[in-house]
């Protein structure tokens, strides 16, 4: 990469977003272009021509995104297939009409089959059906890694795409309803806490911060009880309990958003679609018509129990009330864990324990 070229951060604001653009300030490049969300709507294709057609950057990563739990996943399928289609296809668009040298679009694990074989390798993809309850959101990201991948072969662009596993950190979405199991996990167990404590100011303050539908820190208690008793954050006499959704089987694995993100520089800066369209040559010498599967798996390769990741979380947030398990809910697909031996052999490891990687993300949540 230049560093002098001009970058375009799609999703500079969230979590992901957010932390890959700090990783390239750290490693020295200043040129950036930004738009939030009030001010170019990605899903609106004449609006996202025109930024490009204005802009003309030289670099863009596509963290961009619709996302969320199981809940929000399973609930709203077609605004997660649809909106997400059209982020996608309207930078992806753009970004071969006015000729961006290099692309890196974020997709996720979830684009791998229920049953694939554990670890999920790149070559799992499209082998076998996929989990329901995100079945819309990972086809979304499969027709990205795809339209990438296309887009190369046929016009000699440079798009990458790479597939996180489940992600954590600072700029998380912590909304009770549509987050994901580790942020919940914090937000719920912190929650817990000042419940234990009688701290209500502690409460207000959570809920000021990430106001829950509609109700705020200066909402009534009894409009604030009603709320936390919903997402299964209770108090009977003088015990606590949190009910979290599954049986608490389902293996993950976890990679801190600044891993992934100094994971997606490295890659932008030393990995082109040329070298993965050469491994899977490489690997696969019997198919010599064919080039596919050439994203990369970003992940640490190790998972736990969602009960043991509930056990690290509980006692960092030093909550000491009862966890509950309602089996009645769906646990999801049992095991996710990726493959990461092709980034192992780029020449990227992760840096960050997952320990202290939730230690860093409480400590920040509670300022």
């Amino acid at each position: 990469m230049d560093k002098h070229g001009k970058i375009y951060i799609a999703g500079h604001l969230g979590m992901v977003g957010s932390a890959i653009l700090q990783n390239f300030k750290l490693k020295g490049y200043s040129n950036f272009v930004f738009r939030s969300i009030n001010e170019m709507d990605l899903r609106n294709q004449e609006q996202t021509d025109a930024f490009f057609r204005n802009e003309r950057p030289d670099y863009v990563v596509l963290a961009a995104a619709k996302v969320g739990g199981i809940i929000a996943n399973n609930t709203y399928r077609a605004d997660f297939i649809f909106e997400n289609l059209q982020i996608q296809n309207n930078i992806i668009g753009a970004s071969y009409k006015y000729g961006v040298k290099k692309l890196l679009f974020l997709g996720s694990s979830c684009i791998y089959p229920k049953n694939a074989p554990q670890p999920m390798s790149e070559d799992s993809l499209l082998t076998s059906t996929l989990e329901y309850t995100n079945e819309p959101y990972a086809i979304a990201k499969i027709t990205g890694l795809k339209l990438c991948e296309s887009f190369n072969l046929q016009y000699g662009t440079n798009f990458i795409s790479v597939m996180p596993t489940n992600l954590y950190g600072y700029n998380d979405n912590f909304d009770l309803e549509k987050s994901h199991v580790l942020p919940a996990l914090i937000r719920k167990m912190h929650l817990g806490k000042c419940i234990q404590a009688d701290n209500w100011d502690g409460i207000r303050k959570d809920f000021n911060k990430y106001p829950v539908e509609g109700v705020n820190g200066n909402s009534s208690k009894d409009q604030i009880i009603d709320k936390l008793n919903k997402y299964g954050i209770q108090k009977s006499q003088n015990e606590v309990g949190i009910t979290l959704w599954g049986t608490g089987n389902p293996m993950r694995e976890f990679l801190h958003a600044s891993d992934l993100a100094d994971a997606c520089v490295f890659i932008m800066e030393n990995i082109n679609f040329s070298d993965l369209a050469n491994f899977y040559k490489e690997r696969n010498p019997n198919e010599k018509d064919e080039i596919k599967n050439t994203h990369i798996n970003i992940g640490t390769g190790q998972d736990l129990k969602i009960m043991e990741l509930a056990s690290i979380v509980k006692e960092i947030t030093q909550f000491n009330g009862n966890v509950r398990w309602d089996s009645s809910k769906p646990d999801g697909t049992m095991r996710k864990l990726l493959d990461v031996s092709k980034l192992h052999s780029l020449g990227w490891k992760e840096k960050i324990t997952l320990k202290e990687g939730i230690a860093k993300v409480y400590e920040n949540y509670c300022i």
